[in-house]
Formats: C-alpha cells, sequence, structure tokens
C-alpha cells in the first residue's frame, strides 16, 4: 500500500509505509510527521487496481515524450502490442514509479520511435523479490480450478526470457539452450508467448 501525503509547501511525498506506524515506532520523528502532513491518501499497490496500469502506461508515456520533446534528434515513443501485453503482466512492486522509470529506460533505449517486446523486457529491472507468478508450478490446487494455459504461458515466457537475457539477444544459443531444434522454433515460441513483436 502507498500513503501519498501532500505537505504544506504543495508538494507530495509517498511512501509505501504507514508514516503513522513508523512514527509511533520511534523510526520517523514526530514533529517532522506533523510539519510535512496536510492529507493523506492511501492507495492499494498499482497490482491490486485493475485497469490502471493501461490507463497509466499511455498517461505516462505521454509524459516521457514530453519531458524528451526538447533532447535532440529525440523521436515520440509508442507502444507495440506485445510491448503492452508484457507490461501489462508485470506485477509492478515498485508501483508507479518504477512503471514511469521503466517508460523512461525504454524510452531512451530504443532507436527507432517503436518500442517492441524486446526494448520493453530490455527496460525492466529485476526483481528482487520472487513474483507470484514464479510459485512452484506443481503445488497449484486443482479442486480450486487453476488456468492451466496461464501456466504454461506464464512458465515459457520466463524461461524463454531468461535464455535470451542469458544469451544477449542471441536466438540461435538461446534455442540450443532450451533445447529446441533449431531459432525457427524458438521464434515460434517467442510468438506464441508475447516474447516478440
Amino acid at each position: 500500500m502507498t500513503a501519498t501525503t501532500t505537505t504544506s509547501t504543495g508538494y507530495g511525498a509517498a511512501t509505501n509505509r504507514s508514516l503513522i506506524e513508523e512514527v509511533a515506532a520511534g523510526r520517523f520523528r514526530e514533529d517532522l510527521f506533523y510539519r510535512l502532513v496536510v492529507a493523506v491518501l492511501t492507495l492499494p499497490p498499482l497490482r491490486e487496481r485493475d485497469g490502471d496500469a493501461a490507463l497509466l502506461l499511455e498517461r505516462l508515456l505521454d509524459q516521457v515524450n514530453a519531458e524528451s520533446a526538447t533532447e535532440p534528434g529525440y523521436a515520440p515513443k509508442r507502444l507495440s502490442v506485445t510491448a503492452r501485453k508484457l507490461l501489462l503482466e508485470h506485477p509492478w512492486p515498485g508501483n508507479v514509479r518504477e512503471l514511469l522509470n521503466t517508460l523512461r529506460r525504454a524510452a531512451v533505449w530504443t532507436p527507432g520511435e517503436l518500442i517492441d517486446a524486446d526494448d520493453a523486457r530490455d527496460a525492466l529491472l529485476p526483481s528482487p523479490a520472487t513474483p507470484a507468478a514464479a510459485a512452484p508450478v506443481l503445488a497449484q490446487d486443482i479442486p480450486q480450478g487453476i488456468d492451466l494455459n496461464g501456466i504454461i504461458d506464464r512458465v515459457a515466457r520466463h524461461y524463454l526470457e531468461q535464455a535470451m537475457q542469458h544469451t544477449g539477444g542471441n536466438k540461435a544459443r538461446a534455442a540450443k539452450m532450451l533445447g529446441f531444434g533449431n531459432a525457427t522454433t524458438l521464434r515460434n515460441w517467442l510468438k506464441r508467448h508475447g516474447g516478440e513483436p
């Protein structure tokens, strides 16, 4: 959960901790808390707000394009369908700030106008925490119902991404690493599981 605080100076600050609990525990100065806090808005994490990431992607990419418009040689960026899909499936543990900074990195690193899935993947930072999607695949509760296609897709995407990162995007080496007979098979898997535009 993120708490956004509006300060008396009109500027905002955000934290993923409860400042009231931090003050009570002695980890945040009480006098500073009362000086800064005018209003507190508590928001659930981005991953718990269905549909928000889709809206934010466009708005934040517009912001990145506006920020970079005066840079020499900068061309406004747009997202490919597969890049958009990849970004929407990311859990965003760093919330909106992580999403914005990922778009900034993608915009800087993308030579053309279209941010493709590889550009978006390269812009994502590895998460120090294990994502929920990486939970043990064989420990799923069948009586509760499972999405087998979704599980297969997540597992395939995970290992495809790992192989492509490990080989620096060399499809022939990645195909061999994954036990595919050739790079064409790998390309088909990448297209099927959202790894290529």
